[in-house]
């Protein structure tokens, strides 16, 4: 099976760009620019550089011992919690902002739900002087302060969204109304696979590092670029985009996904999309969403401001529909105590959204030889008011 966005951007029968005609000229000229800008050796040259000597790539893959022994397999963590700013988002930051300066856009806006990407897009902003606005749901807004204030500090301008349920969908909402009034001079930088085409199969190619370097650290370490699993959260699903990436059409590596199962997919207060979700329009793309019957976006719920997000990227519907990838749901409950096993275990403190894809290994069945490639997409700073709260540690 290909796994690949086709020239109308579409996976299978997700994706597309279903945009207010006032939206057309912005996503036209991405679509139509960005495959020669990002393969141009001056661009490849520059976004690999910034990588190098900037985020601090490579990640580490590192050999988990202690949480391999009490998985009984050989598990690894893909250290995306290393990059500089605490999480994978850097790396589509560091790419878009390239592509905008290389557009002519003189002014960025983003949309944050945990505030990791927030805080990218003000990082990469201050680096190339560029104004910036990051729009956040005020609910957000008091979980995430620690995040609120980094932007801030970055020269970065937060802007609550405060319609429907205050979180990530309503932020994304904001920043494309600001996008339709701004065309000129602005860029949207998304911040995961979803949105319009370009955006899911952009954001992809950058994330696509990920795995990249999976392939070659994982030869180095185990004598095989495969393994048998690779275990990402996935919300939108850019962290779980760039793992799978490059094993997309090897079927001998099975691809997990986990999504927030909330307080429980039959309670009401549920983010796990793929459980409770139905073919529709969000953002931009047709994918998987949660809706009513009569096509109204249900407010999603997760302890994780990362991953309370009521639809999935197209290309994650896809993987679902096609049965390419296995989807797992995880509760608050369960994801917290993953994250304590992880502190204790290991010594490193994830991000809750990261926590997720650690409670589904406790549902999963290993041989004692299956390699196992987690990737720990966060570092659990942004989260340490949410752990006091939760207080069982």
């Amino acid at each position: 099976m290909k796994v690949a966005v086709d020239n109308r951007g579409y996976y299978g029968k997700f994706g597309g760009a279903y945009i207010p005609e006032m939206l057309y000229p912005n996503v036209e000229e991405l679509r139509q620019n960005y495959l020669s800008i990002i393969g141009e050796e001056s661009f490849k040259k520059e976004f690999d550089h910034l990588l190098k000597t900037y985020v601090g790539r490579p990640t580490p893959l590192y050999f988990a011992q202690r949480l391999s022994e009490k998985f009984k397999a050989k598990i690894y963590l893909k250290r995306e919690d290393l990059c500089h700013t605490g999480a994978h988002k850097v790396n589509n930051t560091i790419g878009q902002i390239l592509l905008a300066m290389r557009l002519g856009k003189q002014k960025i806006i983003a949309e944050t739900g945990a505030g990791q990407h927030g805080v990218a897009t003000a990082t990469v902003c201050a680096l190339m002087g560029l104004e910036c606005i990051v729009y956040m749901g005020e609910v957000d807004i008091a979980r995430q302060k620690p995040n609120v204030e980094r932007m801030r500090i970055l020269g970065a301008e937060v802007r609550p969204a405060k319609s429907g349920s205050k979180t990530l969908k309503d932020a994304t909402n904001e920043a494309m109304r600001h996008w339709i009034n701004n065309p000129v001079d602005t860029h949207y930088i998304i911040g995961s696979v979803v949105g319009p085409h370009p955006y899911p199969d952009m954001v992809a190619r950058f994330q696509s590092v990920i795995s990249q370097e999976i392939k070659w650290q994982l030869k180095e370490a185990e004598g095989t670029e495969n393994p048998d699993y690779i275990v990402a959260c996935v919300g939108g699903g850019s962290n779980a985009a760039g793992a799978y990436y490059h094993y997309l059409d090897n079927k001998d590596v099975n691809l997990i996904a986990v999504e927030a199962a909330g307080l429980g997919n039959n309670s009401g207060e549920s983010a796990a999309t793929t459980v409770l979700g139905r073919p529709g329009v969000l953002h931009g793309s047709k994918t998987l969403l949660m809706q009513t019957d009569d096509g109204q976006v249900v407010e999603p719920y997760s302890i994780s401001a990362g991953l309370d997000y009521p639809g999935i990227g197209p290309i994650h519907a896809h993987l679902f529909d096609s049965g390419r990838a296995q989807f797992y749901s995880v509760t608050d409950e369960e994801a917290m105590k993953a994250g304590i096993l992880l502190s204790r275990l290991e010594g490193i403190i994830p991000a809750i959204e990261s926590a997720h894809a650690l409670a589904a290994l406790g549902q999963m069945d290993f041989s004692k030889d299956d390699v196992v490639v987690l990737n720990l997409s966060g570092r659990g700073d942004k989260d340490l008011e949410t752990y006091i709260k939760w207080g069982r540690y």
